[in-house]
């Protein structure tokens, strides 16, 4: 930061380190506690961070893996895009642009300048699901969408607020383009005022320490991530794998398209090499640059060092190589809504089969290999007005060498909860008629992998469109070691004895009494 900058003992690192730590979980408490939609409030579908005035990590709560692993390249470009002189006290920058790192358009990041006096020192940052952005379907998730315009509104990097006023315009421009508009409005409030709690609490923090030491601190704890990540990867064994896993659906039709990693360690670095990765497709399951760095440095904290702090020295020694306009590396005008509920899940399972060509013991078989995304938006006829069911659910974990996987939960790039029944009920024209274990659906071995799950959901009236999207339907999650393959996802629409099997990716209209349901891929098996 400065020339005059000096180094922390071991003492005070530590308190650097959870205390700016406690920063970003209190804001993101302050998030989920403040919100409108169950999809964060109830769900907990949002990430925040302190970030430097560059826009560098410098720490952030544990939230979503997809999230914290793509807003520090979001928040870098847009801070960037914008301009650091351009940005004054009071500002509050908000975008969700793919292109330029972002993740699909329903995640909003919002970012606040955190400035001590006249000089910008650092900036607060949250990203959240909100459950519509316009676009073509309720819930902004179309499976079919072939660019991104029929995806919903496309935000630069902007202010949402010019020296500590609200920009009506925008906000009003914004929201015409919502369907749920109240409950987005209150959302991006909540993120606001979230920023602004952890402003306050990094300018105590400044007020304690002096700016100096600030600083200081934000350099010796990147410092220090980055010299454990390198130790952390000199540790597993130097080699070179490859592998290949396909998606079985591009969001308009059925598909196998590969997804190929080379995967290489040397000494403290790891390169990632996903440029034989098939173009970017026609539907809406690409995504940026930023989700597959995202997934990359996910695997590597997952494999080498779980207990790794997450900033910007945690990516320093890996190397994640990828093609423009590929499905890994979308370009405008591609759609991406289910590149975060796919394709990341995808590059996961891909990477990790990779690692297991040259390493012994490290590698778990794969997971239900989705985020199993269901959206259900409609105008409600009790009140006409729009509403939109969003929720992603859990599947089967794969095992390990030395465990079973766990059963119903999210893995890898998700994090979120599930949307509690009766909250459901209340909220929406829709009824509960089953939420379980699938079970028996995980593979078979000396370790077993986790089952899926299975909810179904009545529409009680009016009539909805229903976006469901999840994957290893005409594929199964790969054991490992001759354990077995867990057993493939499922999603049907039922009228009472009629029942229609569901393509992974499909998007149509139902009507009161009828019933969707998915039930989630196991996962695989390890050992045999």
């Amino acid at each position: 930061m400065t020339s005059e900058s000096t180094q922390l003992n071991a003492v005070e690192l530590e308190i650097a380190r959870n205390r700016l730590t406690s920063v970003s979980e209190e804001v993101g408490t302050a998030l989920i506690r403040t919100s409108y939609s169950p999809n964060i409030k109830d769900r907990r579908d949002c990430s925040a961070g302190i970030y430097d005035a560059e826009g560098h990590l410098i720490t952030q709560a544990e939230h979503i893996p997809l999230h914290l692993g793509l807003m520090p390249t979001l928040i870098e470009n847009a801070i960037a895009e914008y301009g650091l002189d351009n940005i004054k006290p009071g500002d509050v920058l908000i975008t969700n642009n793919p292109y330029l790192g972002g993740s699909h358009l329903p995640d909003m990041c919002v970012i606040t300048p955190v400035f001590a006096g006249e000089e910008l020192v650092a900036h607060v940052a949250t990203m959240a699901h909100h459950v519509d952005v316009g676009g073509s379907t309720p819930g902004s998730m179309a499976t079919d969408a072939t660019e991104i315009f029929q995806e919903g509104i496309r935000v630069p990097p902007i202010r949402l607020f010019a020296e500590g006023q609200l920009q009506t315009e925008i906000m009003a421009l914004m929201l015409m383009n919502i369907r749920t508009a109240d409950k987005t409005r209150g959302d991006l409030m909540a993120q606001v005022s979230a920023n602004k709690l952890g402003s306050r609490r990094v300018l105590e923090l400044i007020e304690e320490w002096g700016v100096q030491h600030f600083y200081d601190s934000c350099d010796a704890l990147v410092a220090y991530s980055e010299r454990r990540a390198r130790a952390a990867i000199a540790s597993l064994p130097d080699g070179k794998g490859s592998f290949v896993d396909y998606l079985e659906h591009n969001g308009v039709e059925p598909e196998m398209i590969p997804i190929h990693a080379e995967v290489e360690i040397s000494g403290d670095e790891i390169t990632i090499d996903m440029t034989e990765t098939a173009d970017q497709v026609a539907g809406a399951v690409n995504c940026s640059y930023a989700v597959a760095l995202a997934c990359a440095s996910y695997v590597v904290k997952m494999i080498a060092d779980p207990t790794l702090p997450s900033n910007a020295g945690l990516t320093a020694p890996i190397n994640v190589k990828t093609r423009p306009g590929s499905l890994v590396h979308a370009q405008f005008p591609a759609p991406v809504a289910h590149g975060n509920t796919q394709t990341s899940q995808r590059i996961v399972d891909t990477i990790l089969g990779a690692l297991d060509t040259f390493t012994e013991g490290l590698v778990p078989a794969a997971s239900s290999g989705s985020m199993s995304i269901i959206t259900i938006g409609g105008v409600d006829p009790l009140n006409g007005e729009y509403y939109s069911y969003v929720e992603t659910y859990g599947g089967g974990q794969g095992a390990g060498p030395e465990f079973d996987g766990a059963s119903a939960t999210h893995t890898h790039m998700t994090n979120t909860r599930n949307t509690p029944c009766e909250v459901i009920e209340r909220e929406y024209p829709l009824r509960v008629d089953s939420y379980e274990i699938a079970r028996d659906t995980g593979g078979d071995g000396a370790a077993t992998g986790g089952s899926g799950l299975r909810r179904s959901l009545t529409l009680t009236r009016g009539q909805a469109t229903v976006v469901a999207g999840t994957s290893r339907v005409t594929t199964t999650p790969w054991g490992l070691e001759d354990g077995g393959d867990g057993i493939s996802a499922r999603i049907t629409l039922a009228e009472g004895d009629e029942l229609r099997e569901l393509e992974s990716m499909s998007k149509l209209t139902v009507r009161a009494g009828q019933t969707v349901s998915i039930q989630t891929a196991g996962g695989g098996g390890y050992g045999k």
